[in-house]
């Protein structure tokens, strides 16, 4: 075929594409009507996971898995956004790792409201001015993001889906390396840079900011100084990337999680997450741990934090495998009730990441 031939084949594929696209949207939008007069939620994280799961075992190429996700990804979003008008609240300001999180579970067809605590986030949720929150937990190098943790204590909000993002911490610069004379960055975006900076840019006065984003923005302001950021903060503050990939960990990643109202249903690949706490006793934490070993759970994560209410009391957060309407799961989760002063379930939802 000639290249005529070929962009003629091509514009006709498109007519083709776009007419199943709506015929797509106008089966969402009667499901999203449904669910609606049903008093359900509109965002469905365990379908979500069907669908990419279907796309992905269907696709034999040339195009990428990754690719077939961000444009479906995209579909999705533009669904979403007909069928409701909803805001995602996030821990801000933008351009954060974290925004980027919400962008990629979301989509860029929704609204976004940038929020600058994670209590913040929380409260936007719970008093229905957005239908889910994106808040950090954990990261694979620094650990667990503590304050959101805390915030369970006293919240009735559930975790409904998560989001595992590879972090990757780019040095931002509008001037020359051997310029720079003040690096701007973020304490958890140092820590996972530490080792980089010492060695590339040891002279260099180091600045902390509240979010890479503001780094970003500094850098962008300030004569001789840099940044540590990412790619997103790059392009919203126009700071040229100077070096990518510069985290000591090349396996960093950030684990985020979604805050919603209702669990979602079981999917056959799921996480749940509680928190409880025990009685001031020798072994009482062996006793409450030992329905998981007796139904065979296996537990991803255990974190203490304290209980701010009494000293020396602590709450235990544990993620383990498996949906709370699970025959094994539940009955753990009973045993563990017997067993401690205070049982919550945080969430169940699909381990997608």
């Amino acid at each position: 075929m000639t290249i005529p031939e070929h962009r003629q084949a091509i514009d006709k594929l498109d007519t083709h594409i776009v007419k199943l696209l709506n015929e797509r949207t106008k089966h969402v939008l009667a499901i999203g009507e449904i669910k609606l007069k049903a008093g359900e939620e509109i965002y469905a994280p365990h379908r979500e996971r069907a669908v990419l799961q279907r796309i992905c075992r269907r696709n034999e190429g040339p195009m990428s898995n990754e690719s077939l996700r961000a444009i479906y990804r995209e579909i999705m979003s533009s669904a979403l956004s007909l069928e409701k008008s909803m805001t995602i609240a996030y821990l801000g300001p933008e351009a954060t790792f974290t925004h980027q999180a919400a962008i990629r579970r979301f989509g860029s067809s929704l609204r976004y409201s940038a929020q600058k605590t994670i209590a913040d986030v929380f409260s936007e949720v719970s008093k229905n001015r957005a239908d889910y929150g994106v808040v950090p937990v954990e990261n694979s190098t620094e650990g667990v993001v503590t304050h959101t943790l805390d915030m369970f204590v006293d919240s009735d909000l559930k975790i409904v889906a998560q989001i595992v993002l590879p972090v990757q911490h780019c040095l931002l610069c509008n001037g020359r390396r051997t310029q720079i004379r003040k690096l701007f960055a973020h304490p958890q975006a140092l820590a996972q840079c530490r080792g980089w900076v010492q060695n590339h840019l040891p002279r260099a006065e180091i600045i902390e900011t509240s979010s890479n984003a503001r780094s970003a923005e500094f850098a962008a302001k300030e004569k001789d100084s840099a940044a540590i950021a990412g790619v997103l903060a790059a392009e919203k503050y126009g700071v040229r990337i100077v070096e990518q990939d510069i985290q000591d960990n090349a396996a960093n990643a950030t684990r985020f999680l979604v805050l919603g109202r209702q669990c979602s249903p079981p999917t056959a690949k799921d996480r749940t997450s509680i928190m409880f706490s025990i009685v001031d006793q020798v072994g009482a934490l062996y006793r409450a741990l030992s329905p998981f070993r007796r139904y065979r759970i296996n537990m991803t994560k255990i974190e203490s934090r304290p209980s701010k209410r009494k000293a020396w009391e602590y709450f235990f957060f544990v993620d383990c495998d498996g949906h709370l309407t699970d025959r094994k799961v539940a009955k753990a989760l009973e045993l563990l009730s017997e067993q401690c002063s205070f049982v919550k379930v945080l969430g169940s939802y699909p381990n997608t990441e």
